[in-house]
């Protein structure tokens, strides 16, 4: 989870960011971390993972991770749940990366008249990271097309 101040407010972000295509699979938005901010990522990303299929979720040791509700809702899907380590942050490099990207392509680069603006544009770089931006190590495909590939494939 990432959180965004502006105009004396904030903003939290919650995704999930499938390791190998790097697509963001599902992700929330919520003026608070609440605890319905996690579980409902969860829903949004059960509607497109098979159950049973043995996955792993790596998270850090947030509060919401730690609740049982989202621990039952893991093991009910045959998700594994991974955690940090205290004081490890190693461990959430990738998601970090991908926080820091999206702060660099889009909340420095911009002005935004409102919170409001600012999470259209958001949900618009979501799309546009999924769907329309190229990497040179995925051979230039975006991470969606990507994951469609590497799942054809398996």
């Amino acid at each position: 989870m990432t959180e965004f101040s502006l105009f004396g407010q904030k903003l939290c972000l919650s995704p999930i960011l499938d390791l190998c295509s790097r697509d963001i699979v599902s992700y929330t938005i919520s003026d608070r971390p609440v605890l319905s901010m996690v579980t409902q990522m969860l829903d949004k990303a059960f509607v497109r993972i098979p159950d049973k299929t043995n996955l792993i979720l790596h998270s850090d040791q947030g509060w919401q991770y730690q609740h049982k509700q989202y621990q039952r809702m893991l093991k009910e899907k045959g998700i594994r749940q991974s955690m940090s380590r205290k004081g490890n942050c190693l461990d959430n490099a990738v998601i970090e990366n991908f926080f820091g990207l999206l702060k660099t392509e889009l909340l420095y680069l911009q002005e935004f008249e409102s919170m409001e603006h600012f999470k259209t544009e958001l949900i618009d770089y979501l799309d546009y990271y999924n769907n329309r931006r190229s990497k040179a190590k995925r051979k230039g495909l975006p991470p969606a097309i990507h994951r469609l590939q590497a799942l054809s494939v398996a």
